[in-house]
């Protein structure tokens, strides 16, 4: 069942707006917002992330135990579905990238900053840095929006992928610095495996000796980011030209992008052939 799961999530995201309504945060961001202004909690950032992760995985866990009692387990379908949908990544990212492309293509380069800035969050202050940055952006969120989910589902299930999601919420919005800081250790440890199963299947589909050469290097480092990581995999994987805005800024996002395709397509081969050895 796992992998129709993982094949309806993908149907789902690409032809359907049921992503949209899933993915609403507002409710379970009030209740992290109550719990970090409230006297008994305020001071104890594990305690926030206690009631505001695991509780919500507890829910999760029960009623996935209760329904899996119901006509012989058919109704975990559509819940492992919308589970996953909901743990899946923030926005469109290709539609983010459509004004940048533009501006890309165009050599447009104060239009690059602003849209980068407004879509992405990006910043840089020229345009080697600006092109380096919103590749970088690409990758990352692909990992983090799709790839990552989609491990921690395919090998734990629904509660695992939901913890990931919750955790990386919680970094990204939690008002608290203690709070973001202890989410986003956790968030660490859950993306150390993924990252680098992730960087290893763009060997495969990529420049396999460029790819050996970085993973040397930072294969077992602890202390650096998935982002920083997987950035630096990734172009060098997608053998991209040097940061340049114009025609050469959009086939280096193009073949970054052709470079993620590929190894979603091996992950899927991956996850098929583990459905049907089991």
């Amino acid at each position: 069942m796992s992998f129709l799961v993982l094949l309806l999530a993908v149907v789902v995201e690409k032809f359907s707006a049921l992503r949209r309504r899933v993915q609403r945060d507002e409710a379970w961001l009030k209740v992290l917002a109550r719990l970090e202004r409230a006297p008994r909690s305020a001071g104890h950032p594990w305690l926030i992330l206690a009631l505001a992760v695991l509780l919500p995985l507890l829910a999760v866990h029960l009623a996935l135990v209760v329904i899996g009692s119901v006509a012989y387990g058919w109704m975990l379908l559509p819940v492992h579905l919308l589970v996953l949908v909901y743990s899946l990544g923030r926005g469109d990212l290709p539609a983010a990238l459509g004004p940048f492309r533009d501006a890309c293509r165009r050599g447009d380069v104060q239009a690059a900053v602003h849209v980068a800035e407004r879509d992405m969050g990006v910043q840089a202050d020229d345009a080697r840095q600006l092109l380096d940055a919103v590749q970088g952006h690409l990758l990352w969120q692909a990992y983090q929006g799709f790839f990552a989910v989609i491990f921690w589902y395919a090998l734990l299930g629904p509660v695992a992928a939901l913890a990931y999601r919750l955790l990386a919420l919680c970094a990204e919005k939690a008002a608290t610095p203690a709070v973001a800081e202890r989410a986003a250790q956790l968030r660490h440890a859950f993306d150390w495996l993924p990252v680098r199963l992730l960087a290893a299947s763009f060997a495969l589909v990529g420049n396999f000796a460029a790819v050996s050469r970085e993973m040397l290097q930072e294969l077992l480092n602890w202390n650096i980011s998935a982002a920083r990581l997987i950035a630096r995999v990734g172009c060098v994987a997608s053998e991209v030209p040097e940061p340049a805005l114009g025609m050469t800024g959009v086939k280096s996002l193009d073949l970054i992008w052709e470079l993620l395709v590929r190894a979603a397509i091996v992950w899927y081969a991956a996850f098929a052939l583990w459905t049907l050895l089991l």
